[in-house]
This record gives C-alpha cells, structure tokens and sequence, in this order.
C-alpha cells in the first residue's frame, strides 16, 4: 500500500502526538514551557502544507509531567496555545490540541494508547471520521491509538526505516513530518 491509495482528500483528518513529531523531545524530561519547546525542522512548513490537504489537524498528547508535578494543567494550555499561535503565523493550521496529564500507572481512558482523546475530538470536531483519518506519531503508543480506531498510522523514525516489517500497527514509515507531507503532496 502507499499513500496514493488511501486516497486522501480534504475530507480527511490528520491526528499528530507532539512531542517527537512537531517539536523535539527533551531525553528523560518534559518540554514544561515555551522556552523549552523547540520545533523541530520542517515542521512550519509541513504544516502549512498539510493544512491545505486535511479538514482537521488536531493534536494527542500525553503529558504525564502534570501528573508527576512537574508543570500545571494551565502550563500545558499555555504552551499549546503559543505553539498554534506559532503555526498558524506560519501559514499552517492546528484545530485543536488534546493532552493527558495522567500518569501511565492510572490507567486513564484519555491516555494513548487509549481512545479518549480521540473521543474528545469528535465530540469537539463532529465530522470526524476515524477510518478517514491518519494518526502520526513516534512511538507504539501512537500507532496502536491509531490503529484501535481504524486510523491509517505514519510512523516517525529517522534511525528505523525498516520497522514497518513485523508490526501490524504501523502502515507508513517516514523520517519526520516534513517527509511526510512532500510524499503526500506528490502523490495527490
């Protein structure tokens, strides 16, 4: 399968984890404020692209760094909004940006890989369809979210193209979201 045969059109959403795939992911810690959130490169641009090709582009997040203390609730919101604010000043576009401050030990139903931001954006966002719809992330966590929803999943990997054999959950491997969205571009 390739990208051209999910046919993909502007009736489509696209769901993207942040941490890894928009912005670089801080090793053993958290991005806990703006001065710390760093996009990563190509990002500007592949949304700006992106934006023109899906109905909705939300974001999932798990940010157990509220649960641990680390930052607050509001922390999170702030940095979200400042991160859409960025993105739409670049011509690109995020509708709304969903995150989990639960630890991983509570089991919360809103924790990928569970369902219940997924849920939210449809509350949110009606026209929503799952199996019309592509979650992007890096990790398992991600791409098994996707996948309990019937989501297409793009996996997030510089240093493991080939991970794709042997694992159900993923069904596109790219280097990052800029690689992503010029596939996509040239195939539609």
């Amino acid at each position: 399968m390739n990208l051209k045969d999910l046919k993909i059109d502007n009736t489509w959403s696209l769901f993207l984890d942040r941490d890894g795939v928009i912005n670089h992911r801080m090793v053993d810690d958290y991005v806990r404020n703006w001065e710390q959130f760093k996009f990563k490169p190509g990002v500007l641009e592949a949304l700006k692209e992106l934006s023109g090709m899906f109905s909705r582009i939300v974001v999932v997040s798990n940010q157990q760094g509220v649960g641990k203390g680390l930052m607050s609730e509001k922390e999170v919101e702030n940095l979200h909004s400042r991160m859409i604010t960025e993105v739409t000043a670049a011509g690109g576009r995020i509708d709304a940006a969903f995150f989990c401050p639960a630890l991983e030990s509570e089991k919360s139903f809103n924790r990928k890989p569970n369902i219940g931001m997924a849920l939210q954006s449809r509350k949110r966002f009606p026209e929503i369809r799952f199996r019309q719809s592509v979650m992007v992330g890096d990790s398992l966590s991600d791409m098994i979210f996707g996948k309990r929803l019937g989501m297409k999943t793009v996996f997030l990997s510089a240093s493991l193209p080939h991970i794709r054999k042997g694992f159900k959950t993923i069904n596109f491997v790219f280097p990052d979201l800029r690689a992503f969205a010029q596939e996509l571009l040239s195939e539609i």
